[in-house]
This record gives C-alpha cells, sequence and structure tokens, in this order.
C-alpha cells in the first residue's frame, strides 16, 4: 500500500502483458490458435473441417483446465507447506 499509484500502474501493465501473451499462445481455444488454424486454411487452401475445429477446442480447454488446476495445486501446496 505503500508503494503509490506508479507502482499499482506498472503491477496492471505487468498482468496486461502476461494475459497478452498467454492469449497468443498456439492453443485452439485462444487467439493464437485461431491464428494457427487461420494459417492451417490458408496453406491449405480450403477451410478445416469442423470436426477438426471442435477437437481442438477441447483439446485446448483440456490443455487450459489442466495448466490451471496445476497452478491452483502449487498455490495450496506453498501454502500448506510454508
Amino acid at each position: 500500500a505503500n508503494e503509490g499509484l506508479p507502482w499499482f500502474l506498472t503491477f496492471l501493465a505487468v498482468i496486461s502483458l502476461s494475459l497478452g501473451i498467454l492469449n497468443l499462445l498456439p492453443i485452439p481455444i485462444l487467439d493464437g490458435g485461431h491464428i494457427v488454424m487461420c494459417l492451417a486454411e490458408w496453406i491449405k487452401g480450403s477451410p478445416v473441417s469442423e470436426r477438426t475445429l471442435i477437437a481442438g477446442q477441447y483439446v485446448g480447454l483440456a490443455l487450459l483446465v489442466s495448466l490451471m488446476s496445476l497452478a491452483f495445486y502449487n498455490d495450496i501446496v506453498r501454502l500448506v507447506t510454508s
């Protein structure tokens, strides 16, 4: 609380940048995954099948849930052991 407004704004900027970088990861459910799918359609010359898109979304969702679960688990372990 003693750091003031500049520290708070820097903290917000770091959070925003981190979320932006995370969003660009080539995981199908994120924007980076949409970019990869657009590149695949451009290279292939035709649209990717709907079945492939849906499967990719499920895989991306599973990856994100796994990542969030791991982060949550690590936080709980750190709280319990300290």
